[in-house]
C-alpha cells in the first residue's frame, strides 16, 4: 500500500470539497469544513482481482431519482471478498475512466446506505487491485440537488468492507 499517496488523495479531496467551486457541498456548508471522515487505511482491502472486459454497451442503472439512465457497461470484475466470489459491473466514467458502484455490508450504518464508487485502472493482461481505500461517496451523499447511479443489484456486497470514506454528515447550522 502507498500510504502516502493515498493521504495525498484524501487530503486533495477535502480541500477540493472545501474550496472547489463544483464542490457538491453546499456553499453554506463550507465555511469551517472538517474534512470528510475515512475508515483508517488497510492493506487488506486492497483485492486482487480479473477484468473481463465485454463489448462495451449501454445498461440501465437505477438513480437516486428513482429512475434509471444508461451507462456503458465496459465488463466486470471478478475478486473473492470474505467467503464470496463476486463479479461486479465496471461502469465508464464519462471521463475516460473506469469505476464499480458497489454496496456492502457497512451501507446504512457506517457508509451511504446507497452505495459508493471505487475506480480502477486494469492491466493490459486484465489483472486488477479493487483497492477500497479509495472508495468514494458519490455526490448525492452532499447535496440531494445531484442525481447519481445506484449499485446495480449484481454489485451488492453481503460483507462488509470498512474502507474509504465514511457516511457525510453536514454540519448542524442554525
Amino acid at each position: 500500500m502507498d500510504l502516502e499517496t493515498l493521504i495525498e488523495e484524501r487530503t486533495e479531496r477535502d480541500r477540493f470539497m472545501a474550496d472547489h467551486y463544483a464542490s457538491p457541498i453546499p456553499e453554506e456548508h463550507r465555511s469551517g469544513f472538517p474534512g470528510l471522515a475515512y475508515f483508517s487505511p488497510d492493506p487488506n482491502w486492497e483485492i486482487p482481482g480479473v477484468f473481463e472486459p465485454s463489448v462495451p454497451g449501454k445498461v440501465a442503472i437505477p438513480s437516486t431519482a428513482g429512475s434509471a439512465s444508461d451507462y456503458t457497461m465496459l465488463g466486470v470484475v471478478v475478486l473473492d471478498i470474505g467467503d464470496s466470489t463476486y463479479a461486479l459491473t465496471v461502469l465508464d466514467d464519462g471521463d475516460g475512466g473506469m469505476f464499480i458502484p458497489f454496496r456492502d455490508g457497512t451501507a446504512g450504518k457506517e457508509t451511504y446506505g446507497g452505495g459508493r464508487y471505487v475506480g480502477i485502472d486494469p492491466s493490459p493482461d486484465g489483472t486488477v487491485v479493487v483497492d477500497f481505500n479509495r472508495a468514494q461517496n458519490p455526490y448525492c451523499v452532499y447535496d440531494e440537488d445531484f442525481v447519481c447511479p445506484l449499485p446495480p443489484p449484481g454489485n451488492w456486497i453481503t460483507e462488509p468492507i470498512p474502507a474509504g470514506e465514511k457516511m457525510y454528515e453536514p454540519p448542524v447550522t442554525g
